[in-house]
């Protein structure tokens, strides 16, 4: 029986990723657009229709490889379910976690396809200090994901370490294909371990049995919720806390003198990472909240003057206040 339970560990989140338009670069109207999401999918499930996409539910596989390519986050999974079974399996008997896809034929937490794996999960997994181990089946004919899935994690991972480096403590990961030996794994947690497991999978025997359901609609008037899981949780697994000096990698735009103080690149914005504050006495303040910019450079493309430009690093002391990139005492 704990085996079976122990299986269906990562399987919560629903098939098609939750699309938030106010996020995507189509609905803001972004110079150059996006079409990632189109251009990724290996199954031929997202349309672009104007201003938007569409997914076709009867042809998607919930590979997530769309949601690790998107740039702003409109695309997303939750990502409670892997984080809590890396969580747990570094609180287990071996110290280790393990990620699986459902091809494998490997035991323990089973996700549609590792195109469901995000930076932030190796990121979290490193400020545990949990080693993760991600065992994939055979890609090539695979029916949910595509053949380039491992090469694809090894980008992904990269992204990950980089993001890690000022911490001093890389993520330990391995990417990996399943052997025979694998299939035991949901066997092999401590006690404690497995309480809590049996605990979250009493619930979750419940949740399988209903209709796949879409996660909640992002509330727009809260600002905290424009912002995507995923950046919020690369911002809170920078830890160990990096020196001060220590840059941290986190692409975000900087305005030069060629401004000519438009709104643009506050409207193209997909989080409302930049904002326009006006100052009472004329002019206006350009504000970059820097945990908020996903570092799709939306607003550097739709710049009409070429004002913007990115920067790559920041040191840790930008996260702490929004920074003013521009003081102006005129307004277009």
């Amino acid at each position: 029986m704990l085996s079976g339970v122990l299986e269906r560990l990562g399987e919560y989140s629903d098939q098609v990723p939750r699309y938030t338009a106010p996020r995507c670069l189509l609905d803001r109207q972004a110079v150059g657009g996006c079409d990632a999401c189109h251009v990724t999918c290996p199954h031929g499930a997202i349309a672009l229709e104007g201003h938007r996409i569409a997914i076709d539910p009867a042809l998607c596989t919930g590979c997530g490889l769309c949601v690790q390519v998107c740039p702003t986050g409109a695309l997303e999974y939750d990502l409670t379910p892997p984080l809590q079974s890396v969580r747990d399996g570094g609180q287990g008997a071996e110290g280790e976690a393990t990620l699986t896809c459902s091809q494998s034929g490997a035991g323990g937490p089973t996700l549609t396809c590792l195109g469901r794996v995000t930076p932030a999960v190796f990121a979290a997994a490193g400020a545990w200090g949990t080693p993760l181990t991600l065992l994939h089946g055979e890609c090539v004919g695979c029916p949910v994901g595509a053949p380039d899935v491992p090469e694809r994690l090894t980008r992904v991972v990269e992204e990950a370490q980089t993001l890690r480096e000022p911490t001093g403590r890389p993520a330990e990961v391995t990417v990996r294909p399943a052997t025979p030996d694998d299939r035991d794994r949901a066997g092999r947690v401590s006690r404690r371990g497995a309480f809590a497991t049996l605990f979250r999978a009493g619930r979750q025997q419940v949740v399988g049995l209903l209709p796949e359901r879409p996660l909640p609609f992002v509330d727009w008037s809260q600002p905290q919720e424009r912002v995507p899981e995923e950046w919020r949780w690369r911002r809170r697994s920078l830890v160990p806390a990096p020196a001060p000096d220590a840059p941290v990698v986190w692409p975000a735009p900087l305005v030069d003198d060629k401004c000519i103080d438009c709104p643009v690149c506050s409207n193209v914005c997909p989080t409302e990472a930049i904002t326009r504050e006006f100052k009472p006495e004329g002019g206006a303040r350009l504000l970059l909240n820097l945990a908020a910019c996903t570092g799709c450079m939306a607003c550097v493309r739709s710049c009409p003057p070429d004002a913007m430009h990115p920067q790559r690093e920041w040191l840790p002391a930008a996260f702490d206040a929004p920074l003013l990139i521009r003081d102006s005492d005129s307004v277009m």
